[in-house]
């Protein structure tokens, strides 16, 4: 029986090999200068594209939004070139890629920003709790700047920029990063908005920010090109959301008219959001769970075979194993990734990866022949 991941998708507005998607996953190998992708990122993603959908890194449009060192920027034509690159390596490999759209908001430090700048967020809201990691290290995160309402608005338009910057490097599309504690669910979550302008208030108001941010990159690239990550109910980055249901009922019935390409939703904790949004939800739903362990194939499969996903994303699995799909279709061993080599560095742990051997075949005449040999 053919494994419902393994069949091809076609949707209001995507048309998939197969309903595996790459997730989107933090590598930290960009020049960071520059913010131009390595080198070694065309054969990263080609070998890759295999999956239905590879949704790439996160990219900043603006330098204010970078994470950490070595992470890549869709803002200067040197990375649209360097993206351009990629794009065309994927498609003559036969896949689909979407640039991510990543603003870190106050996950980030002064010493990953130009200038020694203090990071940006809704509200002056420090995470206490845990470190930030720069180029010298682990440090203790500062007290972000609040946004003027100028700043708001000009951020918006920094997406808006970069969807237009990804559809000139080649990208079939691009999501916007609305998840895991950054800049877009820090204007959704109660604890780290508490402004009074349009952007905040209430839940209307907080709800403001991922709308005028999706309607804008929609109005850039048009709306089929276009996808949402979010991560309802997710405490990770200190986000504490007080009635997660009705935010993202909210946030998913307004954006539901607007015949996006897919909305990427990440299940973590108590609220059940695959199963609650996918009635609301009328266009292609990509599912993910986030778990302290890698997701299998089997809980994938399940999500997919019960209609709460139309796609699942994988992350980790990934990283060791370029040619995921094809190791799911004939249960090939899934290899583990060097955890030290995940962030960083060049093509070790990166691109030396290899795809699994292909399956002997069965000597149905000599069953002997198939029996393992022993010195």
């Amino acid at each position: 029986m053919t494994s419902p991941l393994l069949t091809p998708y076609e949707g209001p507005r995507m048309k998939l090999r197969n309903r595996i998607a790459m997730a989107p996953m933090t590598r930290g190998r960009a020049d960071d200068a520059t913010g131009v992708p390595h080198p070694l990122t065309r054969t990263y993603y080609a070998q890759r594209a295999s999956a239905g959908l590879i949704v790439t890194e996160g990219l900043w449009p603006h330098v204010l939004g970078k994470g950490g060192p070595g992470v890549p920027g869709l803002v200067t034509d040197a990375q649209v070139a360097g993206w351009r690159e990629v794009t065309e390596t994927v498609h003559a490999a036969g896949g689909t890629i979407f640039a991510q759209l990543w603003h870190v908001g106050r996950m980030t430090h002064p010493l990953n920003l130009p200038g020694g700048a203090t990071p940006l967020a809704p509200s002056p809201v420090r995470i206490e709790g845990e470190p930030i990691y720069t180029g010298e290290g682990d440090v203790e995160h500062v007290t972000p700047r609040a946004m003027t309402t100028a700043e708001a608005e000009a951020t918006v338009a920094d997406f808006a920029a970069a969807a237009r910057n990804a559809l000139r490097a080649g990208f079939d599309g691009v999501e916007v990063h609305g998840a895991n504690g950054y800049l877009v669910q820090q204007f959704l979550a109660e604890n780290t908005n508490r402004r009074t302008d349009r952007f905040g208030g209430s839940r209307a108001g907080r709800l403001r920010f991922a709308l005028d941010v999706v309607e804008a990159v929609a109005a850039e690239v048009g709306a089929g090109r276009v996808g949402l990550r979010i991560s309802p109910h997710n405490p990770e980055n200190e986000i504490a959301e007080e009635d997660p249901q009705g935010t993202y009922r909210a946030l998913v019935d307004a954006l539901d008219p607007l015949g996006l390409a897919y909305l990427h939703v990440i299940e973590r904790g108590a609220y059940e959001a695959l199963s609650d949004l996918r009635p609301r939800w009328s266009g292609t739903l990509i599912g993910n769970f986030n778990g302290p362990d890698p997701t299998s194939q089997e809980a994938g499969e399940a999500a997919v075979a019960a209609g709460l996903a139309d796609v699942f994303s994988f992350a980790r699995h990934f990283i060791a194993n370029p040619d995921l799909p094809a190791r799911f279709a004939t249960g090939a061993p899934l290899a583990a990734p060097v955890r030290s080599l995940i962030y960083g560095g060049g093509g070790e742990g990166y691109v030396d990866y290899p795809a699994a051997p292909p399956p002997q075949p069965i000597n149905t005449e000599h069953p002997a022949a198939n029996a393992p040999a022993y010195d």
